[in-house]
């Protein structure tokens, strides 16, 4: 059985306010071509299709296009991630099943499979424990107890059956590495679980982590097929075709198109405009982190005349680590918020406070005083 597993479209998420709408859609042109040309007989989507539980109408209309295509083509089984609103993903779903678009989006259902060909098809939604731990009657409430409670009726389920049993579920499973654009999922403590809770499955499809880790064998990630974060510069976005058999699965990874490729750079912004190892990160998206003893006025302006695609500024000036940090709390002591308050815009503006400046600001301390004891 040829399966394709991808996962976390994050459908209507920006990427520093430049809006991906475009390049989620040319991914699902993308998707929908590679389906067609491997005769994939069954698209697995491991959770968050949405970036939110309310998304907006773009983003619900891209879904339906791209739902309506693989539909004409293969079965889909699809389930819900922590981004998504079960309730909203799931709405539906009963009629979705005869148009061969599997939502699964309640836990209750879990160890109910979609049977495509030789393969039973168990969908596990995102489980928040603290949901899940009194219905299941769970002893403890953790991402773990969770999944394995899942798993064990998952493990029911299949024994009755003679079929490749597939498990899509979106969680923190250990040997993949998490990302800054992952919510985070911890409750009380770590929200990792052990790849061993898959044991003795066919395939399981992983989704949460932006990253395509391959587990083992039968346990892998696909990645969010764009990049969210500057955190994925090395990322290598794309879906897993699965040719599955009751021996092992062959797996290929299919990379998709990539809208503009990111970057991280740090130093002086004298070198950074002037020294040629930075050629070719002109058409990127860069973070850049200023290295400069004191912040340089009008930064961001000039480091886009000649990178244009400069999304993130920061500053990180040269030796100001935790001494740094002592001398400036040596430097505000017993100075008052005002005297400290004009400081800060001698640093960001390069120059002292003016006149009409300062008569702002202790205007806005005089407010904030009275207010605090009107209160």
């Amino acid at each position: 059985m040829r399966i394709l597993h991808t996962s976390d479209w994050h459908l209507g998420r920006s990427f520093h306010r430049e809006d991906l709408l475009a390049a989620q859609a040319a991914f699902v042109d993308h998707l929908v071509e590679t389906v067609a040309a491997e005769r994939v007989e069954c698209v697995l989507v491991s959770g968050d299709v949405y970036d939110r539980a309310l998304p907006a109408v773009d983003a619900v209309r891209l879904c339906n296009e791209a739902l309506e295509r693989l539909a004409a083509l293969t079965r889909v089984v699809l389930i819900a991630g922590n981004h998504d609103s079960a309730r909203r993903l799931g709405f539906g779903s009963a009629l979705m099943d005869a148009a061969g678009v599997h939502v699964r989006t309640d836990f209750a259902t879990v160890g109910e499979p979609v049977v495509v060909g030789d393969a039973a098809i168990y969908g596990i939604p995102y489980l928040e424990p603290e949901l899940v731990r009194h219905p299941w009657e769970l002893e403890e409430r953790s991402h773990a107890a969770a999944l394995t409670e899942a798993m064990r009726r998952v493990r029911d389920d299949a024994a009755r059956h003679d079929r490749l049993s597939v498990v899509l579920a979106h969680a923190f499973v250990t040997g993949g590495e998490s990302s800054e654009s992952e919510r985070d999922i911890s409750v009380g403590g770590s929200s990792q679980v052990s790849a061993s809770v898959f044991d003795g499955v066919g395939y399981a499809a992983l989704g949460h982590l932006h990253g395509a880790w391959r587990i083992g064998d039968r346990v892998r990630y696909s990645g969010s097929p764009l990049a969210y974060s500057f955190s994925e510069e090395r990322h290598v976005k794309g879906s897993w075709l699965i040719d599955l058999r009751a021996d092992g699965v062959a797996a290929e990874f299919v990379e998709a198109p990539v809208p503009r490729r990111l970057a991280r750079v740090r130093g002086r912004i004298d070198d950074l405009l002037s020294d040629p190892s930075f050629d070719g990160l002109e058409d990127r998206w860069l973070q850049v982190t200023l290295t400069d003893g004191r912040r340089p006025s009008a930064a961001m302006e000039r480091l886009r005349r000649r990178f244009p695609h400069t999304l993130v500024l920061g500053f990180e000036p040269e030796g100001g680590g935790a001494d740094g940090a002592r001398a400036w709390s040596e430097h505000v002591r017993e100075r008052s918020a005002l005297d400290i308050a004009g400081d800060f815009v001698a640093e960001v503006t390069d120059g002292p406070a003016g006149g009409d400046e300062c008569a702002l600001l202790h205007e806005a301390f005089e407010a904030c005083r009275h207010k605090e004891a009107m209160a």
